[in-house]
């Protein structure tokens, strides 16, 4: 089984920055793709950002230039980097994780959410 934990959502100011990170636990053999996907109340969820085992990346129009994602392979770990927040930005952010796990073997995983909430 692989688990994520995000962390690093928070509250605050519209021109503010925060930085999100998602770990992956577990007994895990390689992960390829790690994507960060947000969600507001009855909304659809949607694709942030996304980065390959390649290190090759794509960001949603919404906040292309402003937001950087990355990945520590060492740490089994994806972060996004938000920079020049707007209010609509604020929703629960989720990371998403496909790989191989030596004891499951191709596993598609997710996180529990961290909420980021900007203020205008």
């Amino acid at each position: 089984q692989v688990q994520l934990v995000e962390s690093g959502g928070d509250l605050v100011q519209a021109g503010g920055s925060l930085r999100l990170s998602c770990a992956a636990s577990g007994t895990i053999f390689s992960i390829n793709t790690m994507r960060w996907y947000r969600q507001a109340p009855g909304k659809q969820r949607e694709l942030v950002a996304l980065i390959t085992s390649g290190n090759s990346t794509m960001y949603a129009d919404s906040v292309r230039g402003r937001f950087t994602i990355s990945r520590d392979n060492a740490k089994n770990t994806v972060y996004l980097q938000m920079n020049s927040l707007k209010p609509e930005d604020t929703n629960v952010y989720y990371c998403n994780a496909q790989g191989i796990a030596r004891s499951i073997g191709p596993f598609d995983s997710w996180g529990q959410g961290t909420q980021v909430t900007v203020s205008s």
